[in-house]
């Protein structure tokens, strides 16, 4: 006989009662979206490649390092998404939405992403998130309301506000870099032996030195020029409007010039939420604003936008560490004991007309007793038991026994509905 396939190094099954807790947060951070107008949105799970090694960057470790790239059958090469913003944007653009009229659009996303990566604690290869891009606008007051909304989610899905690190930065314009690139690689040039990685995207892209994992560049960066330090004025005033929107706001921000993340479309604002409890991996989302995305992408005009994406398995790690995960809800309400296998016909249509009706139920199944059944309901967190036994169809009622109280009560098998819908 063969041998059971052992899980995918690094994709995680979520089976109860661990997927009740992802089911919640992702559900948090997909109804904070949807208070703040944000619309549900699906786009493929693989793209053409050219849209990542565009949008993220040629030079980033996702795009020379963590992708799932394979061509089709058709020769053609295609990329499982490593991040959703390119995907989403790439479907905007797609289907002309720079062109509506009604800007900007705010959308929502939820799923899984891909990249090959040292599977750790709070670091696998397939992981899910929930994503929000607003499109169209570069209005400042949009930047504080998109961390906002960051904010509010992981404070919605159980996280304390004490447990939350916001960092925020500016990362200036596209025309700002060439200036720094030349001051950051004066510096680099003064250190010996920088690790080979830095090395090879030193004259491309020397802002990825902020991202290197070699063990000492985070002391050799440590000392090197800041960006912030040279980004246009326009830039900085934009800064300070989302700074001072966000203390009006009363969030507690801690400002880093160093925080650059990981993929090269952001511009001006860039922000990332950490939690505490998760160690090294300790940021449970983060985003910020990709104004020359569109263009990267191929759109022939300027189409800014801004977005984050929450890490829906880090956020349930974090939940857990803090003690603050909250108990699974039941699976069912009412739960159906079958006290004779002849009755199962008449205990299925009473199943049916419950569920129709809104109320989560189940019923006995494998003609196990009435006691085993009983465990079974309470296991499965039912409220309430219906007990249909031959004396109770021939007279026309239903038993109803509260779990937690022990009361038992009839009532007329016509009255169910009524009877067991709500508390």
């Amino acid at each position: 006989m063969p041998s059971t396939p052992d899980p995918v190094k690094g994709a995680p099954d979520w089976l109860p009662p661990d997927s009740a807790a992802f089911d919640a947060v992702e559900g948090a951070f997909l109804e904070t979206a949807r208070l703040g107008g944000y619309e549900r949105v699906r786009t493929p799970v693989f793209e053409h490649t050219e849209v990542f090694a565009r949008a993220v960057g040629e030079s980033t470790d996702v795009v020379q390092k963590e992708m799932y790239t394979f061509a089709d059958k058709g020769g053609r090469s295609l990329t499982l998404r490593p991040e959703a913003t390119a995907g989403i944007v790439r479907a905007a653009l797609s289907a002309g939405v720079p062109r509506s009229g009604s800007l900007p659009v705010k959308y929502a996303y939820a799923g899984d992403c891909f990249r090959y990566e040292r599977p750790q604690a709070g670091r696998q290869r397939s992981f899910s998130q929930v994503d929000i891009e607003a499109l169209g606008s570069d209005d400042p007051v949009l930047d504080a309301e998109v961390v906002l909304l960051g904010w509010e989610a992981l404070r919605r899905a159980g996280l304390p506000a004490q447990a939350l690190t916001l960092r925020l930065n500016t990362l200036g314009d596209p025309e700002d870099r060439p200036a720094y690139h030349q001051v950051l690689n004066a510096y680099l040039d003064t250190v010996d032996d920088l690790p080979p990685d830095v090395q090879a995207r030193q004259r491309t892209n020397p802002l990825r030195a902020f991202d290197s994992k070699a063990p000492r560049m985070s002391e050799v960066m440590a000392d090197a020029p800041l960006l912030a330090d040279h980004v246009s004025e326009s830039a900085k005033a934009h800064h300070a409007r989302v700074v001072e929107l966000l203390e009006a706001e009363g969030l507690p921000l801690t400002h880093d010039p160093r925080l650059v993340r990981g993929l090269d479309y952001y511009t001006r604002t860039t922000f990332e939420y950490q939690a505490a409890g998760l160690g090294a991996q300790n940021a449970v989302g983060g985003g910020g604003r990709y104004d020359g995305l569109a263009q990267v992408l191929g759109w022939g005009e300027r189409f800014p936008g801004i977005g984050w994406a929450l890490g829906v398995d880090r956020t349930v790690l974090a939940l857990t560490g803090s003690g603050t995960l909250p108990p699974p809800r039941p699976r069912v309400a009412v739960f159906v004991v079958v006290a004779a296998p002849e009755l199962a016909g008449e205990a299925l249509s009473l199943v049916s007309a419950l569920r129709g009706a809104g109320v989560a139920t189940d019923l006995g199944f494998d003609g196990r007793s009435v006691k085993a059944q009983f465990k079974v309901a309470d296991r499965a967190g039912a409220a309430r038991v219906v007990i249909l036994g031959p004396d109770e169809v021939a007279r026309g009622v239903l038993t109803v026994k509260d779990l937690a109280t022990g009361e038992q009560r009839e009532i007329a098998r016509t009255d169910a509905t009524r009877e067991l819908v709500g508390p």
